[in-house]
């Protein structure tokens, strides 16, 4: 038996055998379109989580799970009692999902400790591949909830509680699934966390990058707002006696968007639901609802944009005579990550001569909640006209494995390697 030293550099994933766990896990739950419909905690969950766990040991990882049914995997390290670093996503999918969304995560760390069973490396620290439990929040809201209650946002009694639509509760489904596990949720330190993700839009693709270095997440408010004015017939009623809700509404719209653009290019300023009443196509409208988000990585920004369209919705009300309400519904606060963890990744990207830029998430990820916990970072990769939550969304292998290999290289700095490993 003798020793020689490890050429860390030179590490890489095995892309083809990456793929074609993508392609194998996406059988479960394929739809006809070619998306995958996995909702979670259902049997076809169930069947997901129970390859991931063979795969897992197959790998020599041994296996634990909470009680709000997050999958733990975990590759030893030199230490046994250092920090792990932890990696991984999420295998639930939207009704009409895509095949990477969340899995590609999972995946790609798993293949990370493929990679370096195959080289014989041994890392300082251990590392530990998650599966976290409802993401989407598609079956039970809200979303994010596994990592939440990871995090210490909600408590594992409100977690366990979380009702479906049938009534079925969380705790419920965990146990008719067989994943009720018995480890505490969360408690434990972390060194260091990366979540692997596909992108969800076409920021990298437009730029022509392929490494997305998440920098933080969009912080978010959401509100119901409501405008009041008088129904009246549309043939008999002039003009300037109007007090229509809708004409209150189309101009709200419109200042949102505005709005948007003002704060480009990170801002997110979106009216996705309206509700005109009495919806009769003769009567002016007398009462709109609607609801607005915002979305921007600084708080500040965030706040000025709440003074701004508060500002705009009263004097839009006083211009036409109508009755408003506002209600903030959602608050969350931006996520910035890790100064250390956001270095790895982009090292990483660097060191493996890939296009990369910086990048803030539009969405929420369950990276963003152990942010509250550990010094966190993400790394994005393309997709296809920025397609997600949606069944004809795709990457390509290239992007799949550039970002598995980043994902490794900013794991091995994170875990650190010994100085040899033994060969015969």
């Amino acid at each position: 038996m003798t020793e020689h030293a490890i050429d860390v550099g030179a590490l890489c994933v095995n892309g083809e055998r990456l793929w074609a766990s993508l392609e194998t896990m996406a059988q479960i739950g394929a739809t006809p379109r070619g998306g995958v419909c996995r909702l979670a905690l259902t049997e076809l969950d169930r069947a997901a989580r129970d390859l991931f766990v063979e795969w897992a040991r197959e790998a020599g990882c041994t296996v634990r799970v909470d009680r709000m049914g997050n999958i733990f995997a975990r590759r030893a390290g030199h230490d046994p009692h250092a920090a792990p670093v932890l990696t991984g996503s999420h295998a639930d999918t939207q009704p009409t999902g895509g095949r990477y969304d969340g899995i590609y995560g999972v995946l790609g760390a798993l293949e990370v400790v493929r990679a370096l069973n195959d080289a014989g490396v041994q890392t300082v620290r251990p590392i530990d591949v998650v599966v976290w439990t409802n993401e989407e929040g598609s079956r039970f809201a809200p979303a994010m909830i596994a990592s939440g209650v990871f995090a210490g946002v909600f408590p594992l009694d409100y977690g366990l509680a979380r009702a479906d639509s049938s009534g079925t509760t969380i705790g419920e489904a965990l146990t008719q699934i067989g994943y009720d596990g018995e480890e505490p949720v969360g408690g434990f330190p972390v060194h260091a966390a990366y979540e692997l993700h596909i992108e969800q839009g076409a920021i990298l693709e437009h730029a022509r990058k392929t490494i997305g270095v998440v920098t933080g997440g969009n912080g978010q408010r959401w509100y119901e707002i409501e405008l009041v004015g008088v129904d009246a017939h549309a043939g008999t009623t002039p003009m300037d006696l109007r007090r229509d809700a809708l004409v209150g509404a189309a101009r709200m719209i419109d200042f949102a968007d505005a709005l948007g653009r003002r704060h480009a290019p990170h801002a997110r300023a979106t009216v996705g639901m309206i509700e005109a009443s009495p919806n009769s196509r003769n009567t002016v409208p007398g009462r709109c609802f609607f609801t607005l988000e915002i979305r921007h990585p600084e708080a500040s920004v965030l706040a000025e944009m709440d003074a701004a369209l508060r500002a705009q919705l009263a004097q839009i009300a006083e211009d036409l005579g109508l009755a408003h309400q506002i209600e903030q519904i959602f608050d969350y606060a931006p996520v910035p990550f890790a100064p250390e963890c956001i270095e790895a990744v982009r090292n990483a990207a660097q060191q493996l001569d890939l296009s990369h830029a910086d990048i803030v998430s539009g969405a929420g990820h369950d990276a963003c909640y152990v942010a509250r916990v550990a010094p966190t970072g993400m790394i994005f990769i393309p997709c296809i006209d920025g397609l997600s939550h949606n069944e004809g969304e795709a990457i390509t292998p290239e992007w799949a494995e550039a970002g598995a290999n980043v994902l490794l290289h900013a794991v091995l700095a994170s875990s650190g390697t010994l100085a040899s490993q033994a060969s015969p």
